[in-house]
Order: structure tokens, then C-alpha cells, then sequence
């Protein structure tokens, strides 16, 4: 039955122009009740000469309302020692949890938020772990850590039970022996933990071992088409990547695998050009801007993602007609050398054409966009060879066909290169030093 691929079918499938009225409606009770209540933004209105009384639609809102970034939100934070940069519109005291993003680009940023029976971020996740597979009686491999809050509300709330372990990055090969005794349906995993498996595929039957599993999820990473095949054909798992929607929840895959798809109740998404902030049409590239629909605590309100992606409107093949994206990575990560512009893809490219380096573990390093001379710090995988100063040569030659910049290299195994890592979630591919 069709419907019972959906949690919420009325939502999930909700003709687009009620959509549209539900997003309108939001947004007009949020713009009077933020200008009320946050210190943040009736301070940035009042400058840029914005009351509540002019927003009467979305067109209102899209030419009246400015865009915010982060570093305008660092900026209040510093200036004014406020923790949450003045955008909590609640006493602190009503505040049920407060969580951290996974801190990538730099020092974490904390979501306030308030909710009763399960956080928001993970409540809007059950129409996805619902599309993965997950049901009533199913069991989860849950992480016991957690930065964006504790998942297994969601796992309950669907009816699931929950196996708590510690898979964290380097305990792979004990989650194999997990997931044997355990058979879980369903396993969050992440960037480093797919490159950790790669290793121990040549020691275990790793289709075998995940028979089980209905789906795994992945985030923090994108995954190249050439690992995202290994992991569906060799290892026979069905992988749904997620990604962050701006900081204002995630958004996720469904089985079609054609895009994230944006949840359009919780978040009025826009995209715009990043040179001139004029919206983009649907299909071209632009920068995604997010707005909070469903968080009363702190929420972001016409927030510059950095995250450079294209949009669709379009009913997607699953019957959903939320919004889905296509995310081509982050403002700011193309370096120019020497006046050439070399794309992450690129580099990504040539790496994973090593058989050492088929894993794709590389940083650029960089100090500012431009350079002149292009640096490279790859992870090799020291049990397929030693031989670095052959694997150097063939390198350095891919990555100049790929790109056309002759490239200053850095050789580190992978375990050396993933242990330098900050982030709770996420492998940088630029990085400063």
C-alpha cells in the first residue's frame, strides 16, 4: 500500500499551493513574534528600517526582510557576551534542551530549543527513518554519543529498539561483531566510518555481516558515486545520505536517491545568487537561505547557509512534494591557483584513481582562496603499500591532469590524517593548516 510509505501522508504528499499557505501563514506570525522578542533581530530591522506592519506576504518578506549569516551572529555574540547572539526569544528557563551543530567551518554554533515529547530536529526525522525502513519491532545500533541531540526519542517514538553501543570512529571492527549478534535493521554511519569499513572489508564478509539492515543513513561527508557503489553492491547496504537544511534541521534522501528532500513545513527555503542575493530560478545553482518554521526559541531567520546547491519544486518520483535539493558544496571552497580555478571534485578525482588513496581522504590546505601554488595533504592506506615515494609521482600527475596546477603533496596514512580531525561528524576538505 502506497500509503504506508509515508509517516505522515497528508503532510508528506500536501498539494503545493497549501503548502505555500501554511508556509505564509508561519512566516507572518514569526516575523512581529521575533522582532518582539529577539534583541538580534529588532536591532538589525530597526537599521535596516523593517517593521513588522510592512510584512503582510511572503513577496514582503522576501524584499523587506535582510538576510543573516554566521559571522553577523559571531559578531553580536562577542560584542555583546550573549551565548545565543541575541536570538532567544524565550527566558532561558523554558529552555528544554540546547545543542550544538558539528563545528566544521569553525567554532560550533548552539540551538536553543524547546519540545515535549521528543526534539525537533529528531521528531522531523521520523518521515525519513520511516522511508529508510524502520518499524515497529526493528532494532537500531544507536551511538551513545550525540551533538545535534539524542536520536533514540525518534527510534522509540517509531516503535524500534534501541541497542546502544560505542561505534564511534575507530571501533568499527567491535560494530561488525554488534550488528552479528544483534541484527539491527537500521545503523547511522558516517564519513571516517566508511573508510574505517573499506580497511576491514578485506578481513570480513561485509555483505554478510549487514544482512540484516533494512538501510543505513550518512551524513557529515559527502560520499563519491564511487564509494556510495561499493557500499551498495559490495557491502549490500542500501545507503540515504542527509545533510544539514541551514542549520535549521537536516534534510534527507528518499528511495528514488534523486536529491534531499527539504521538509517545507519546518523550513521556508530560498536560493540565491551570492553575489547579488537575487533568487535564483529552480534548477539553477545558488546559495541556499533558510528560515526556522518550527522553532519558537531561537529561530534563523533568512539565514545565509553558505551551502551552494540547486532547488526543485517538482513532485519527486516518491510522490512527496516537498522541495528537494542538490548540494555542490560550501561558498568559498574553490581555490584558485594562480588565477585557475580547482574544484574539490577535481582533486577528489585524482585521489581516489590511487589504489592506496581509493578511500578519498585529502585536504586541501590553504590559507586564503587565493594561492599560488596548490597544497595537498592525502591519506594513504598503509597495508595496500609503503612505497610513498611511487604513490607521490602518480599523484601529483593526476591531480595535475585533473586540475592543470602542478600540487605541493603531503603524504599521511589515513588513520594519522582522520586523528587531526576537530569535528564530531564531519572530515574539513579545506583546511588553514
Amino acid at each position: 500500500m502506497i500509503r504506508d510509505r509515508y509517516f505522515e501522508p497528508d503532510v508528506e504528499t500536501m498539494p503545493r499551493p497549501r503548502l505555500e499557505e501554511r508556509q505564509e501563514q508561519r512566516v507572518l506570525e514569526l516575523v512581529p513574534y521575533a522582532y518582539t522578542n529577539s534583541a538580534f533581530y529588532r536591532e538589525l530591522w530597526d537599521a535596516h528600517g523593517v517593521h513588522p506592519r510592512d510584512i503582510r506576504s511572503l513577496e514582503d518578506f522576501r524584499e523587506r526582510i535582510p538576510f543573516i549569516d554566521k559571522d553577523m551572529l559571531r559578531a553580536y555574540r562577542t560584542k555583546k557576551g550573549d551565548p545565543f547572539a541575541g536570538l532567544l526569544c524565550v527566558p532561558p528557563g523554558r529552555l528544554s534542551s540546547v545543542t550544538s551543530s558539528s563545528g566544521t567551518t569553525g567554532d560550533p554554533e548552539f540551538f536553543a530549543e524547546i519540545w515535549g515529547d521528543g526534539p525537533p530536529l529528531v521528531s522531523a526525522s521520523l518521515r525519513d527513518l520511516w522511508e529508510v525502513g524502520v518499524r515497529p519491532g526493528d532494532r537500531v545500533l544507536s551511538p551513545s554519543g550525540t551533538f545535534r541531540n539524542l536520536m533514540d526519542y525518534g527510534y522509540q517514538a517509531l516503535g524500534a529498539v534501541v541497542v546502544s553501543a560505542d561505534t564511534w570512529f575507530g571501533r568499527m571492527a567491535e560494530t561488525l561483531e554488534l550488528v552479528r549478534r544483534h541484527r539491527p535493521a537500521y545503523i547511522q554511519l558516517m564519513y571516517p566510518q566508511l573508510v574505517e569499513l573499506e580497511r576491514l572489508a578485506h578481513e570480513h564478509d561485509l555483505k554478510e555481516v549487514f544482512s540484516s539492515l533494512k538501510g543505513a543513513s550518512c551524513a557529515g561527508q559527502p560520499i563519491s558515486p564511487r564509494m556510495r557503489a561499493q557500499v551498495r553492491d559490495e557491502w549490500g547496504i542500501e545507503l540515504f545520505e542527509y545533510t544539514s537544511a541551514a542549520d535549521t534541521g537536516t534534510a534527507w534522501e528518499c528511495g528514488e536517491h534523486n536529491g534531499f528532500h527539504l521538509w517545507e513545513d519546518t523550513v521556508f527555503a530560498e536560493c540565491v545568487n551570492p553575489a547579488t542575493l537575487e533568487a535564483v530560478p529552480d534548477g539553477d545553482l545558488g546559495e541556499l537561505v533558510a528560515t526556522d518554521l518550527d522553532n519558537s526559541a531561537a529561530p534563523l531567520i533568512r539565514y545565509r547557509s553558505e551551502d551552494l546547491a540547486r532547488l526543485s519544486r517538482e513532485t519527486c518520483g516518491c510522490g512527496r512534494t516537498h522541495s528537494r535539493m542538490w548540494v555542490s558544496g560550501r561558498r568559498g571552497d574553490e581555490t584558485l591557483v594562480d588565477g585557475r580555478t580547482v574544484a574539490l571534485r577535481d582533486v577528489w578525482q585524482a585521489v581516489e584513481a590511487q589504489p592506496e588513496t581509493v578511500a578519498g581522504v585529502f585536504q586541501i590546505v590553504r590559507a586564503q582562496r587565493e594561492v599560488e601554488r596548490l597544497h595537498v595533504r592525502v591519506g594513504y592506506d598503509p597495508s595496500v603499500t609503503e612505497d610513498t615515494s611511487d604513490l607521490a609521482v602518480r599523484l601529483r600527475e593526476e591531480i595535475r591532469k585533473q586540475t592543470g596546477a602542478d600540487p605541493e603533496l603531503e603524504l599521511h596514512t589515513e588513520d594519522e590524517l582522520m586523528a587531526t580531525v576537530r569535528s564530531v561528524a564531519k572530515f574539513p576538505r579545506v583546511v588553514k593548516a
